[in-house]
């Protein structure tokens, strides 16, 4: 074996080893310490405070970027589990054992008969990028894509135009493009945080993991922030307007 080949395979390991570093005997997260023979909870489930205020930033990475999964995750979700809505009608955590199986193949049909908590409607011509420029989308905590689920109550949340569509898109689409060419699965959790007794998402936390190959094709955990550049949001109504 060449040194190049021998660097390349230690750098491997080193790899691997980071990417682990969060799977072992058990995982520290803030809130606590859980055994990974016990289900996970996300952040937002675990301690919601460690959640930042919205800084600019659209995106940010949590636990640097390792899903808060454990082994016991792993071995008994199945199939895609919804969180019944709480008392102020709000979704709760989304999360499924994803495969290619599972994705659609007939198109969406209308979801226009869902109204979100928070849904305070507006268009915003020149602001939103969409036609016509309505500010809220019916948001897909896990991607109709991913589950051909659609007008599930449980599953969708009120998000801006550029939320929905631009922020939280791509990380759909890593998990998409990986089952596309895959017959592996992906554990997949997105977990809305309300803030208090607000009606409207102060953002998701999404959380990705391919199985078999170890996170090899799919590993991320981040904060998608839920705002619209150029729009004030009132997140415990869901009123909005021009920002001044």
């Amino acid at each position: 074996m060449t040194i190049i080949a021998i660097v390349i395979a230690v750098l491997a390991i080193a790899i691997l080893i980071v990417r682990y570093v969060s799977y072992n005997n058990h995982v520290q997260i803030e809130g606590g310490i859980y055994s990974q023979d016990e289900p996970s909870k996300s952040l937002v489930e675990a301690n919601p405070d460690i959640i930042p205020e919205y800084s600019g930033e659209d995106v940010i990475e949590l636990r640097a970027n390792i899903p808060n999964f454990t082994f016991y995750d792993f071995d008994h979700v199945k199939g895609e589990n919804y969180t019944e809505l709480d008392s102020l009608g709000r979704c709760g955590t989304a999360y499924a054992m994803l495969d290619r199986e599972m994705m659609p193949k007939e198109e969406r049909s209308e979801i226009g008969n869902i109204k979100p908590s928070g849904w305070k409607q507006n268009k915003y011509p020149g602001i939103v990028d969409s036609d016509p420029p309505y500010l809220y989308n019916r948001s897909h905590l896990i991607a109709y894509a991913l589950t051909g689920q659609n007008a599930n109550e449980k599953n969708l949340i009120t998000g801006t135009r550029h939320f929905n569509a631009e922020v939280m898109l791509p990380y759909e689409l890593k998990v998409m493009r990986y089952l596309d060419h895959s017959n592996n699965h992906v554990l997949y959790r997105v977990t809305p945080y309300f803030k208090g007794k607000e009606l409207v998402a102060r953002g998701v936390e999404m959380e990705a993991y391919s199985i078999e190959d170890n996170g090899d094709g799919v590993c991320y955990h981040v904060f998608v922030y839920n705002v619209q550049p150029g729009i004030a949001i009132d997140y415990m109504t869901g009123e909005n307007k021009l920002r001044d």
